[in-house]
């Protein structure tokens, strides 16, 4: 069999030469060519038609994203990221994500990373997965704007407006730390996207909060949730140890910690973050957020489990199950880009509901809501 073909796009020859040579250490893949910046990698893709393309995001002439926006626009390629530790170099990745990118590499120690041989396999096991994906989907994001106006940021007349988008004419709702349903979401590789389709159609007066554990480094789920609360009717942030747990809102497990949610009181909950050994690899772990969800018997329970490798958060997606959750819902194959986590769900009857990522808003919204009007 053929090795798979790779583009590398670096604006740094030492960069492109230590990246090409990583990657070739892996007899499955071949550097077909590089380029130095985003306008030389477009010309190269429209010539080369590599299987995959590993891509720097601060170039000159043209950036990685705008390159990246082309690509997906013109000749949809799988791009895998390389990226920096730093806050900004974060926020673009995310970003990077939203417009098709298939995942990233954290550059150990900035744009000239010198150890980078310390990613080589994770490196090698993302073109791989890049290169299997079913690459024929357009980006969710269209541009870079909030989806709508926040409550909080208009007036009632925009308010109104805003909820009558999503059937109805419902009123909006202030935040609650008293509530009757929870939602928990996991997700892991291809999970930014997905969590953009799912959070972006939730009202803003929906009336549970939403916990989520998405496998990112720490910055990174910082700025997705961020990212994520610009573009999001209800508040999106990374949870903060103790902070009370109310309706209405999503808290992202910042990278490097697991999170739970604890009984604080007869009616209020806070989050529990620790630095626990890494479940199955993972720190934060889905299956440590679900688990957490166990005994809380007197709330309805409605978790979800994404797209992702492997198989964190389908024991706790079982647990949840058998201790009674009112729903529990694995992505389906067909919009999953990669089915690991999903799958070992279903292999495990996990999942009560089975659904394709752009139905699952509407059905937490369905199990969720409630006419505040009538309330």
């Amino acid at each position: 069999m053929a090795p798979f073909r790779v583009l590398v796009v670096d604006d740094s020859v030492f960069m492109r030469k230590i990246i090409s040579d990583l990657i070739v250490e892996d007899e499955r893949f071949a550097v077909i060519d590089t380029a130095k910046n985003g306008q030389e990698a477009i010309e190269k893709i429209k010539l080369l038609r590599p299987d995959v393309v590993t891509m720097d995001i601060e170039m000159p002439i043209m950036n990685g994203l705008d390159a990246l926006k082309q690509i997906m626009a013109e000749h949809p390629t799988p791009v895998l990221m390389l990226s920096s530790l730093t806050n900004e170099g974060a926020a673009e990745t995310i970003r990077a994500l939203e417009y098709g990118a298939v995942d990233f590499i954290c550059k150990p120690s900035g744009s000239i990373s010198l150890d980078l041989y310390k990613v080589k396999s994770q490196l090698h096991d993302k073109l791989q997965i890049a290169i299997k994906m079913k690459f024929n989907r357009a980006p969710f994001v269209k541009n870079d704007g909030p989806r709508i106006d926040k409550p909080n940021q208009v007036s009632m007349n925009s308010v109104k407006q805003q909820t009558a988008i999503f059937k109805n004419e419902k009123v909006h709702l202030e935040p609650s730390s008293e509530f009757e349903h929870v939602v928990a979401i996991g997700t892991s590789t291809g999970g930014p996207r997905a969590l953009h389709e799912v959070l972006t159609q939730i009202p803003a007066y929906f009336a549970a909060p939403i916990l989520i554990v998405q496998h990112m480094p720490p910055n990174f789920t910082k700025s997705l949730a961020q990212r994520l609360d610009n573009v999001c009717c209800i508040r999106v942030v990374e949870a903060t140890n103790g902070e009370i747990v109310v309706s209405g809102t999503a808290y992202i497990a910042p990278g490097g910690w697991h999170m739970r949610m604890r009984k604080h009181s007869s009616n209020t909950y806070r989050i529990e973050l620790s630095k626990e050994e890494p479940r199955t690899g993972h720190r934060p772990s889905v299956d440590i957020l679900f688990e957490s969800l166990v005994s809380l018997k007197e709330l309805k329970r409605h978790a979800v489990l994404m797209t992702g490798m492997g198989s964190d958060g389908a024991k706790g997606l079982l647990a949840l199950l058998r201790s009674g959750a009112n729903t529990t819902i694995a992505e389906a194959e067909e919009t999953c880009v990669v089915y690991g986590m999903p799958r070992t769900a279903v292999m495990l009857h996990a999942a009560n509901c089975i659904l394709p990522q752009y139905k699952i808003s509407q059905k937490l919204i369905d199990i969720v809501q409630t006419d505040p009007t009538t309330s």
